[in-house]
């Protein structure tokens, strides 16, 4: 008995990393949902962009995951997320590139995993 063949399924693979994308992400727009995106909106027009541009952090954390989860519009749901993830990293975490946690893990591990986890999911999900 190999173990192998029974650990070998790139669908299902497929299928647990979208829900765990999509689970996790929704803790996030949950958080929104709850508070407000008040100060999404601040750094949004910090940078000179309107305010309104913030509601799309809904379609990045609370549609997006929500389409992952039900497997419709994998591709462009995926995506939605990745580019979520960079308006994060630019909005917030630009400083944070060469910084390390005080545990030696890198400051930006969680968003990078969401960025390369959706993008593999967009690359790996079969056509729709």
């Amino acid at each position: 008995m190999k173990v192998w063949n029974y650990l070998h399924n790139p669908r299902a693979a497929m299928v647990l990393l979208r829900t765990t994308l999509a689970l996790l992400m929704l803790f996030h727009g949950w958080a929104k949902i709850r508070h407000g995106i008040g100060g999404i909106e601040l750094m949004v027009e910090a940078r000179g962009a309107p305010g309104w541009l913030a509601y799309a952090v809904y379609l990045g954390e609370v549609v997006a995951p929500l389409l992952l989860l039900v497997g419709l519009w994998v591709v462009p749901a995926a995506l939605v997320i990745a580019i979520n993830m960079l308006v994060a990293f630019f909005l917030v975490h630009t400083k944070q590139v060469l910084m390390l946690q005080n545990s030696g893990g890198w400051s930006l591990e969680l968003q990078a995993f969401f960025f390369v986890t959706a993008i593999v999911v967009a690359m790996g999900s079969s056509k729709q």
